[in-house]
């Protein structure tokens, strides 16, 4: 590489880390524009600001426990239907915009943790307005008379009185409907139309391959007979069944607005609870001790980053020197990357962190000493700086892929916490082979056919 295109490259490195250094903590650079502009009377514009996304250890949050309803769910089928509760929730406060969350399940409780949600009924209607859609097939005549006159018989009675009357059951029970196994459970995905003589929004409804035959059986056992949609325990509608409906499609018709309608195809897409859940327990989490880890964790990282770059410095002495520029340039990098995606970054993840700064010194260590080989054996510069990184190169190349292996199984089949750990080891580590294969090499490259490449002493 030419020596023009070595001084553009560098140019190219310290302009990225300038706007990266800033990105990351604009406070210095919008002061100084507050006081060129009160000075000119001019108009600079400030550093965009966005804050960093931090987990519910580091900036509190809210801390929920439902109760599943699963009394009408086979003893067979509780596990599964618990399993699809938390795959639902899950996606829902993800699509709610909430990094990060911790769902889990214990027993037929489900257990909800949201980071950076300070007012609980902002929590609980983001988790429980989601929509338990049902299907209800029409009773029989002799059903429906059955129910209505045992309503009739205990009216007026006392819960003691009436529970003294045979199947005294009866009176709680819808007079009209009888559930069914269609529920929100096999519902694919839901979108907002309008009907084509009214002009009013629909919501149109498609079950995936099981839903649609259970919907096919439902309807060719109720022709001539209502099937009514339930949508959060309220009758939506009761259409008559004509005929056999195949395919896996329904409407759902009524009196709603259209920013309602849409409101409901959202969260019918987020994913409709395959059980009812009721809020049990509530808390919200304080941010003060997340707010000492944090200050810890930053110190014992700063201090770390500065014994690592006093370490490179002593043994390395001028390439230690060109390594700790390009690792403050790769601190930049990540911490805006970070901001950018945006990763929700927690303790652990602040770990993750501060280990692949140790990745990314490690990468620079292999290749000043594969340099210092070169030299050794009387070769040049130029000849000992490429034959340093083309020889390091393998072994950086398997150590730092081995560890992005390793950081994929642990967020495959880690909890949060260990996702967060696993995603910013992720970002480290790749932007720590770009820093010392790229960065660092064109910062060397500067010296090539100076005075000081004469003097082994300091490489």
């Amino acid at each position: 590489m030419s020596k023009k295109k070595t001084y553009i490259t560098i140019l190219f490195i310290l302009i990225l880390a300038f706007f990266a250094g800033n990105f990351c903590y604009p406070d210095y650079f919008n002061k100084g524009v507050d006081f060129f502009n009160s000075k000119t009377k001019l108009n600079f514009p400030h550093f965009w600001e966005k804050p960093f996304k931090l987990g519910l250890d580091l900036q509190g949050g809210i801390h929920l426990i439902y109760q599943a309803d699963l009394s009408n769910i086979n003893e067979s089928d509780k596990a599964n239907a618990m399993d699809s509760l938390k795959d639902v929730v899950d996606r829902r406060v993800n699509l709610f915009g909430v990094k990060e969350p911790i769902v889990q399940l214990q027993g037929e409780r489900l257990i909800v943790e949201l980071a950076g949600i300070s007012d609980p009924a902002e929590a609980i209607k983001m988790i429980g307005e989601t929509p338990y859609l049902e299907f209800k097939e029409e009773r029989s005549q002799e059903e429906t008379q059955k129910i209505l006159d045992k309503i009739k018989e205990v009216e007026g009675k006392t819960f003691e009185e009436a529970q003294q009357i045979t199947d005294w059951q009866l009176a709680l029970e819808d007079p009209y409907f009888v559930s069914t196994q269609l529920t929100g459970k096999y519902l694919k995905k839901a979108e907002l139309g309008f009907d084509s003589n009214t002009g009013k929004p629909i919501i149109s409804l498609q079950f995936n391959d099981e839903g649609a035959k259970i919907f096919e059986e439902l309807t060719a056992k109720n022709v001539g007979k209502r099937l009514a949609i339930y949508l959060d325990y309220q009758l939506t509608q009761a259409p008559v069944v004509q005929e056999t409906i195949s395919g896996g499609k329904a409407q759902i018709t009524g009196d709603f607005a259209v920013d309602e309608a849409k409101q409901r195809v959202k969260e019918l897409n987020a994913g409709a609870l395959p059980v009812p859940i009721t809020l049990i327990s509530q808390e919200s989490v304080g941010p003060t001790l997340g707010k000492v880890s944090l200050n810890q964790s930053l110190k014992a990282g700063l201090l770390g980053f500065l014994a690592v770059i006093l370490f490179m410095i002593i043994f390395y002495r001028a390439s230690g020197i060109l390594a700790s520029i390009a690792l403050v340039n790769y601190v930049f990098l990540v911490l805006a990357v970070f901001k950018l995606i945006p990763v929700t970054l927690t303790l652990a993840g602040i770990g993750g962190f501060i280990l692949s700064i140790g990745m990314a010194v490690d990468a620079n260590v292999l290749i000043f000493s594969r340099m210092r080989e070169e030299l050794k054996g009387g070769k040049s510069f130029s000849q000992s700086l490429e034959e340093g990184f083309n020889r390091a190169w393998p072994a950086i190349r398997d150590g730092n892929g081995t560890t992005l292996v390793v950081a994929a199984i642990l967020f495959g089949f880690g909890t949060s916490f260990i996702k967060g750990f696993a995603v910013t080891l992720s970002i480290g580590v790749l932007l720590s082979m770009f820093s010392a294969v790229f960065i660092t090499k064109r910062f060397l490259r500067l010296f090539i056919g100076s005075k000081l490449e004469k003097i082994k002493f300091i490489w």
